[in-house]
């Protein structure tokens, strides 16, 4: 099962997306997508840290989203990824194309919906925000927009946040 997060910048999506995986599992493998490439990045990455349960494993991994089903063992219950925001910037900061980057989101996807445990997936939703001005910008919009749409296409369940409060968009079971 695949349950797909999404909101806007602070609307509750890793906080809503860490209670659920506390919900619904004991064996929790938490994957982080961020480089910590400045100061301001490596205080979030810190602060997140703290407040993920210590049973739970972490993996880092900013290149290859599908290789982590290889890396997990089998008493893992659930999969939270965190987050493919940061997971599409360091591919554009990278040189890949959206060709590419789709490539990689759709078979991460396809391979989180047919296996037998739960993946979250937390991603920022950049379509309702502001028109970027720069070359840079509107890429990386683009391109998150349609991996976006590739998590919402897989996805049994689709969850947008919005002030702190969860709305289900598809299937619905864990939203309410």
């Amino acid at each position: 099962m695949l349950i797909y997060i999404t909101g806007g910048a602070r609307s509750g999506k890793s906080r809503y997306a860490q209670d659920l995986a506390r919900k619904l599992a004991k064996k929790v493998v938490f994957v982080a997508t961020a480089t910590p490439s400045d100061a301001n990045l490596r205080q979030r990455i810190a602060r997140h840290r703290r407040e993920r349960p210590k049973a739970w494993r972490t993996i880092e991994n900013p290149v290859d989203l599908a290789s982590i089903f290889s890396r997990i063992d089998r008493r893992t219950e659930l999969v939270l990824v965190d987050c493919l925001t940061l997971y599409v910037s360091g591919r554009l900061m990278e040189g890949e194309n959206e060709s590419k980057i789709g490539k990689r989101v759709q078979k991460f996807c396809h391979a989180a919906a047919a296996k037998p445990i739960t993946t979250v997936l937390v991603s920022n939703e950049v379509g309702s925000g502001l028109v970027p001005t720069t070359d840079l910008g509107l890429k990386f919009r683009d391109y998150l927009g349609r991996a976006n749409q590739i998590a919402a296409h897989y996805a049994d369940e689709v969850i947008l946040m919005v002030s702190g409060l969860a709305m289900p968009i598809k299937g619905g079971a864990h939203g309410r």
